[in-house]
Formats: structure tokens, C-alpha cells, sequence
């Protein structure tokens, strides 16, 4: 059952198969309007065992009308704790895991607080509620950073904006369940990213394995992150960097990532994240047996100007290379795609298996060489 906003999906029924009913909602901010709809489905004799989302705009409501239904298999006040940015830093303040941070919030004068801040640069500033990069900006000069804190107060007169130290080195993100047997790492993710204007995420190798010394690192921060976090069940992803042999948090979210991620970990290990999570939710243990255990890279395509679509060749062909499980593109025919901005500029995929990280990302490689998205600078059809 799945309670929707977008009238454009309901009329879109067909492409999506494993939904067995939509209910369209006027908004899915509304609660009242949302306990209508769910008392509604309990008078027809429906029993409602689970309410969960799957993107980050809607994890909070989510666990609210969970616990308005009595539905206490989730962590509601750490899944807010993790939806607010200077929430998570503040929980995590005294750990060696948090970066070094600062709130502007429009108390003091915005010069005195750049020239505060101008020995730490280059710095990172971000909404405390962004997702997918957006209103995520580095900042290298004092210059810079009253840019974008400029930027980020017009954009969000009511709202602080986070301000942390710029951390530099290999980045990871970590799936993880949690349930009454403990803190589950299901897989861990190398990150590639575009270091252009934002920061972009165009390649994840998920890991077969990793030297033991990093993986018990690992495990180890983690588990205390979570554990400050108070997330007692349910799901999350962590992005953390590994800065001079010390695990730094980028991020912490409740819920799996989005994009790939769950078919990347079911090619790799076996285990359907989606699945499973949906299983810990009503109430019955996931299974996070591996069946197997391969690497496998998935690269995303990013256009190199904006512009409206025309057409695409190559899929096919990528689609044949020997390894290459799956490949995606998302938009039609006269949409507009744009230069990368945030990870929602991200045009297609494909998800290579290999015996090695080399192997798997080479296939994925040469099968997105393939792919060529072919622009026009207006559209007329």
C-alpha cells in the first residue's frame, strides 16, 4: 500500500508493479489528512503492521504516524536526530567522530563570524536538511564563505546554517540494520566523487572485503555512532571519510541510500535491503545471511552540458559486456538534464560484477563509454 503525492505516478500505475495499491494524499505533510487515509484502511478490515518511508523527506512523518498507530518498531526521535545535520553533530560533540563545527544562526554580525572562521578554511557549508548534496558548498577563501552563507540565509531566512572543517581522504558509506541481536554492518561502500562545484557521488564499489585492520575500525565507529545516535532498531546509512587513520562522520541518514543501492548490495551479496528492512519493521527478524560475495562498482552518468534531451545510444551495447548486471537511464525524451548540481543530476547507471575492484570497475567503465546522451540547446517537439 503505498500513500502518495504525485498525481502523475497514480496515472503512471503500470511502471510500478510491486505496488499493489497507490492512494493519492494532497500533501504527505499533512498528518490529519494521512490518519484519515490509514483509518480509512482499517475500516475496510486492512491491518496496518508497518509505516515506513524510503526517502529522506518523509522518514520523520513516517515514524510520527507509526507511533500515533502504536507501530513501536522504530527509533523516532533518533530518525530526527539524524534528519537534522546540527542535530547529529551535536549528539556526536563529544566523540572523536564529529569534525570541528559552528552554527551561524544571525545572532552575531556575519563579518565578525567569516573572521572567525577564516583560519579554519578551507570549510564545508551546508543546510541542516540538505539531501543529495544540494545546499552543500566548499568554500576556500573568506570570500567564499560569505558567499555561500549569503546564499544559504536568502535561501532559508528561518534557518542555521551548518559550518564545518573540509575533511579530505577515501570515503565510505556503510549500510546498516538494526535490530534486538545488535548493529548490523550489511555492506560497506568505497565513494568516488566529482570535486567540481559540489560534491557529487559518480562511482561505489561495494566491498567484497577490506584489510581486517579497517574493517574492525570501522565496525567500531560505526557501532558507537549509532549507539549515540540512539537508533535501538531500524535502518540507516553512514557516510564517514578516514582522515590521517582516524573515521570522521560526514553524515548519518534513517533510511537506506537511494539511486542503486539496493540492487548494488543484492548483486554483491545477495541480501535485499529493501526487503529485509520492511521485514525488521513489521516486526520479524531480517535475514542478513550472504548467499555470496562479489564486488561490484556502480557508475553513474552525468552530462557535461545542459541541455534538453534528444536521444541515447549505447545501451544495448553496454547492457552485452561480459559483467555488466544492470544498466539504467532515467530520463526521456525532451527532458531537460543539467550540468551536476546534486546527485539528482545523475542520468544513468550501470552495475558491473567482478573477482576484483580493478575488474569490476573497468567493466562498468568501458560499458558507461558506451552510453551518449545527444543534447539540444531548445526544445520543439
Amino acid at each position: 500500500m503505498l500513500l502518495i503525492d504525485r498525481r502523475s505516478f497514480v496515472n503512471q500505475r503500470l511502471e510500478f508493479p510491486d505496488v499493489h495499491r497507490m492512494i493519492h494524499c494532497d500533501s504527505l505533510y499533512d498528518l490529519e489528512d494521512l490518519q484519515k487515509k490509514i483509518d480509512m484502511l482499517k475500516e475496510q478490515g486492512k491491518v496496518i503492521e508497518a509505516i515506513v518511508s524510503f526517502l529522506e523527506a518523509h522518514s520523520q512523518t513516517a515514524a510520527v504516524m507509526a507511533e500515533r498507530n502504536d507501530l513501536h518498531y522504530v527509533s523516532q526521535e533518533a530518525i530526527l536526530r539524524m534528519s537534522d545535520k546540527i542535530a547529529t553533530r551535536e549528539a556526536l560533540s563529544d566523540t572523536p567522530y564529529c569534525p570541528y563545527y559552528t552554527v551561524y544562526d544571525g545572532s552575531c554580525k556575519l563579518a565578525d563570524f567569516i573572521d572567525d572562521l577564516t583560519p579554519h578554511l578551507p570549510l564545508v557549508v551546508k543546510s541542516p536538511q540538505s539531501t543529495g548534496s544540494k545546499d552543500v558548498l566548499k568554500a576556500n577563501t573568506s570570500d567564499e564563505l560569505l558567499v555561500h552563507l549569503t546564499k544559504l540565509r536568502d535561501k532559508y531566512p528561518e534557518k542555521p546554517v551548518l559550518v564545518e572543517e573540509y575533511l579530505d581522504g577515501p570515503q565510505y558509506l556503510v549500510e546498516v540494520l538494526v535490530d534486538d541481536r545488535g548493529i548490523h554492518l550489511v555492506a560497506v561502500i568505497e565513494q568516488e566523487i566529482m570535486k567540481k562545484r559540489r560534491f557529487i557521488v559518480i562511482g561505489y564499489m561495494v566491498l567484497a572485503e577490506m584489510p581486517r585492520s579497517l574493517e574492525r575500525s570501522l565496525t567500531e565507529a560505526v557501532s558507537e555512532i549509532v549507539k549515540q545516535i540512539g537508533l535501538e532498531k531500524g535502518a540507516c546509512h553512514l557516510e564517514l571519510r578516514l582522515v590521517h587513520g582516524e573515521w570522521k562522520l560526514i553524515e548519518i541518514n534513517p533510511r537506506i541510500s537511494g539511486g542503486a543501492m539496493n540492487r548494488m548490495i543484492e548483486v554483491a551479496t545477495g541480501i535485499n535491503l529493501v526487503q529485509e528492512t520492511i521485514r525488521l519493521m513489521v516486526g520479524e527478524r531480517p535475514r542478513l545471511k550472504r548467499e555470496h560475495n562479489h564486488y561490484v562498482y556502480t557508475h553513474y552518468l552525468t552530462v557535461r552540458e545542459t541541455g534538453y534531451l534528444e536521444r541515447v545510444t549505447g545501451k544495448k551495447r553496454a547492457a552485452r559486456l561480459d559483467g555488466v548486471r544492470e544498466v539504467f537511464v532515467k530520463p526521456r525524451k525532451g527532458q531537460k538534464l543539467y550540468v551536476p548540481e546534486s546527485m539528482g543530476h545523475r542520468y544513468a547507471y550501470i552495475i558491473a560484477v567482478g573477482d576484483s575492484k580493478e575488474a569490476a570497475k573497468a567493466t562498468a567503465k568501458r560499458a558507461g563509454d558506451e552510453i551518449k546522451f545527444s543534447l539540444t540547446r531548445k526544445w520543439s517537439g
